[in-house]
């Protein structure tokens, strides 16, 4: 055999497989992997223009991916006024004046990362935004994405008053008077017309997620909103540059946007739009679908009612976004075509519509090799579980949100259906029933840093939290919170020469500062990435 290009020597090669063969080298040529196995065997490929890297006992990956991230928004968002990486309300303020006089030529203070926590109900005021901008519209997005904080002037310049109404997809928030206290949920964020940002923002955000991402040991990922309508910002034309200049070091799967206000009708476009964002290292054939919104302001929808704040039964279950008898023939077309379908399925009521209609969709166009997956899961009702794998479907999980904090225990256990509190994010249970699990973290939503996310996958808490775990039978092993984010997303992506340490495969390779195996699960989220190769090419460290 010729010598390598690369050769990794003397640490801890990665197998899904528990019972494979134990491996401490690998190399690599012409951006394929060649050879897995011991020391001595792997250095025989070593020539005079081999890169060798000395493990010294560290753990070798293959590329993490990313099943579920909007990663052009989440690189915009590092540039604009950002407020994550605290639940004070006085640094939001703080940030958000500093911000504002750093820019005293934007029309909009635009940015988001606020936590509900920081907020009494998790309902902003607009007056405090006021204190600081009280002569230019402010809108910021919460962390998830799922509400906005705006001051008076963005209401002002918005129309939005107390004769307003609500939308059929959303909520103003109002006071005991009926006005609007500064806070949109779901729908009623699109009645505020912010200016839409410039293809050359959202160039640049693509190019600035690229590399975070590869500093996270992330080589391939699914974007979760290409094409987007809805009033969600379309970032596909910053996709489709970057693949046509070779810019795009990722390989990266774009889900195109299902227009929850069309039908049918829009499948032209959609296929038209999987032809035209196909290019380089970008394939755009699946298809998203956002069937409900989220538990913490009773939008995700559930089988049993949310309680109230005195713990009393309501009549809400929260949207459904998609009619489910709709979306059921939708879902038997898109698989008809050989698209994947992605759902954003997070109460039990939207997943086993997401279920229903991959049901549909398997009785009339008998087995396929689509692929599709549900994203969130929140609440998974116990009828439901065996039914991923019987149908084929991938639970896309995102495990960061599989905690005790102050989102989840103030905002969302005392409003669940107690029946419903224990289904919360049931990894453990799908797992053991068989289902296919991927990992993806919903960046920006949250920390697109997959060892965090493994690291409460397989704690069942936050890394660096002194708390209780969060139902800790649903707790995964760390070989398989690795696979999930490995082979798992690997599959969702229809990356079938990707996601595992075989030869033939594609040398998108991880380095570890340490063995995550050597030491105690708890120490998990002390771990980083050393070192990122894509296709044999280092693009990290």
């Amino acid at each position: 055999m010729a010598d390598a290009d690369l050769v990794f020597v003397g640490g801890h090669v990665f197998s899904s497989d528990e019972g494979g063969r134990p491996a401490s080298a690998l190399a690599a040529s012409g951006g394929r992997i060649v050879a897995v196995g011991a020391d001595d065997e792997v250095r025989e490929l070593i020539g005079a223009r081999t890169e060798t890297v000395e493990l010294n006992g560290r753990l070798l990956l293959p590329g993490f991916q990313d099943a579920h991230i909007h990663a052009v928004m989440g690189g915009v968002e590092m540039g604009q006024c950002d407020l994550t990486g605290t639940v004070d309300r006085d640094e939001y303020l703080r940030r958000i004046k500093v911000y504002a006089e750093q820019h005293p030529e934007a029309e909009w203070i635009v940015g988001g990362g606020w936590s509900m926590e920081s907020f009494e109900n998790g309902v902003p005021d607009r007056h405090l935004l006021d204190r600081v901008v009280p002569d230019r519209p402010v809108y910021l997005l919460n962390r998830d994405h799922h509400a906005a904080w705006v001051n008076t002037k963005a209401l002002e310049v918005a129309g939005i008053t107390s004769a307003t109404p609500d939308p059929a997809s959303g909520r103003i928030d109002r006071d005991a008077d009926g006005n609007p206290v500064g806070a949109l949920q779901e729908g009623a964020m699109d009645l505020v017309a912010v200016p839409e940002m410039t293809q050359e923002v959202m160039y640049e955000g693509l190019l600035r997620a690229q590399k975070l991402l590869h500093g996270l040991g992330i080589t391939a990922w699914q974007d979760a909103m290409l094409a987007a309508s809805n009033g969600y910002a379309d970032v596909s034309d910053a996709y489709e540059k970057a693949a046509q200049a070779e810019a795009l070091t990722a390989t990266v799967v774009g889900a195109l946007w299902w227009d929850r206000d069309r039908g049918l009708e829009q499948i032209p476009d959609i296929l038209a739009n999987r032809e035209r964002l196909t290019v380089g290292r970008l394939r755009s054939d699946s298809v998203k679908l956002m069937l409900d919104g989220i538990a913490e302001n009773f939008t995700a929808s559930m089988t049993e009612p949310y309680r109230d704040s005195c713990g009393c039964s309501t009549a809400n279950r929260g949207l459904s976004f998609i009619d489910p008898e709709a979306l059921k023939e939708y879902v038997v077309e898109l698989d008809r075509l050989g698209l994947q379908t992605h759902f954003h399925a997070l109460g039990d009521q939207a997943v086993r519509n997401a279920l229903n209609a991959i049901e549909a969709a398997r009785a009339k166009n008998g087995p396929s090799d689509t692929r599709p997956h549900l994203a969130h899961l929140q609440v998974v009702h116990a009828d439901d579980v065996a039914r991923f794998a019987r149908l084929g479907a991938t639970a896309n999980m995102q495990p960061l949100w599989a905690a005790h904090e102050p989102q989840m225990d103030e905002l969302t256990i005392p409003f669940l259906d107690p029946s419903l509190v224990a289904r919360q994010y049931p990894f453990g249970d799908l797992y053991r029933s068989g289902a296919w699990l991927a990992g993806g973290s919903d960046w920006p939503v949250s920390s697109p840093d997959p060892l965090q996310g493994i690291h409460v996958a397989v704690n069942r808490v936050l890394h660096g939290e002194q708390r209780d775990q969060f139902l800790p039978e649903q707790a995964l092993d760390l070989r398989t919170a690795l696979t999930a984010y490995t082979a798992g997303s690997a599959y969702v992506n229809r990356l079938d020469d990707t996601g595992q340490l075989r030869p033939g495969f594609r040398a998108d390779l991880v380095v570890l500062d340490r063995d995550l195996f050597a030491a105690p699960v708890e120490e998990i989220g002390d771990a980083s990435v050393a070192l990122t190769y894509v296709g044999g090419d280092r693009v990290y460290g």
